[in-house]
């Protein structure tokens, strides 16, 4: 099979598709041919900086998400032909994930669908509305009375988030910090651009999404009403941890702090997921799809940040 394996930092220019062996299956593993997957920000951090690090299974081939067909299902619960997508659990870092023609993964991470949906845009869905829907309903307790500011919205992430929040019915404020995507977050009810102060420019928001991370995440909790939940769940921000972060007295009274990991799915909630999307007659957002031979051309457009939205490969 065709696969991109890297061993070494690994910028855009420098991905090729190499040769090697179709994975043998295993008891507990599932042997999936790939059928697409989208491009996620943290197979980029793997690409640039974390391949470097004792916990990867270097060499490893990326790719935290897939959706396709099981072709070997070994001792497992499903069967050959199966509609499924599989996503996170160590999947492109602990061992291979997608970005090949076939992947071979743990029957845990991998689960059936029922939809009609093509393959591009089903590809678009298992870690950034699995991400989504566990920020808003999981964490941020979503309801359609809420007033939701979703910031860093002009991402892939974002755009999933207001299109679910818009569905249920709630109010969503959506900030981006470039001028230029102020019409990607149109479907908002308002549209900000975010210059890093939020505090005074917002009314009445008692559910936050921040998707910028730690860069804003002080401002965000000072920018919502008392009672409010905020969700940390991105780090488009560059920023990763918070230094000198004193709880007591950088949350404001009455104002709850959560985030979402989602390196946990589970069936049921994949299926809460493609019920919502069916129900509501949502399709996938997405900004572009690569065949997987051009997956190249499709690296070097997430470097370069040259797609508004989902990146999809279509094997």
């Amino acid at each position: 099979m065709k696969a991109v394996i890297i061993d070494k930092i690994t910028k855009g220019e420098e991905i090729v598709l190499s040769e090697t062996s179709i994975p043998e299956v295993r008891p507990g593993w599932l042997l999936i041919k790939v059928k697409g997957f989208g491009l996620n920000h943290s197979e980029k951090l793997l690409r640039l900086s974390e391949i470097c690090e004792e916990y990867i299974n270097n060499p490893v081939i990326p790719g935290i998400e897939c959706v396709g067909e099981v072709v070997d299902t070994s001792d497992c619960d499903f069967k050959v032909g199966d509609k499924v997508v599989a996503l996170m659990g160590g999947m492109g870092r602990s061992f291979n994930g997608s970005y090949a023609e076939y992947a071979l993964l743990p029957a845990h991470i991998v689960f059936k669908v029922k939809t009609e949906l093509k393959w591009e845009s089903l590809a678009a869905v298992p870690e950034t509305y699995f991400t989504a829907w566990g920020s808003l309903f999981e964490c941020l307790h979503l309801s359609k009375d809420d007033c939701l500011l979703v910031r860093g919205a002009s991402s892939a992430l974002g755009y999933a988030a207001i299109q679910i929040a818009k569905a249920l019915g709630a109010k969503v404020i959506a900030t981006t910090h470039k001028e230029s995507k102020l019409s990607l977050i149109s479907e908002a009810d308002e549209a900000i651009l975010d210059d890093g102060k939020l505090k005074g420019k917002i009314k009445c928001v008692n559910k936050a999404l921040d998707l910028v991370g730690p860069l804003s995440i002080r401002d965000t909790l000072t920018s919502v009403d008392k009672g409010a939940i905020v969700c940390d769940t991105g780090i488009l921000g560059g920023v990763y941890a918070l230094d000198d972060f004193d709880p007591i007295k950088e949350i404001p009274n009455g104002v709850y702090l959560t985030g979402f990991f989602s390196n946990y799915p589970t069936q049921e909630t994949i299926d809460e997921i493609f019920d919502f999307l069916s129900l509501h007659n949502l399709e996938p957002k997405y900004g572009k799809v690569f065949d997987f031979e051009n997956i190249k051309d499709a690296i070097i457009a997430q470097d370069n940040a040259s797609v508004n939205g989902k990146i999809v490969v279509r094997v």
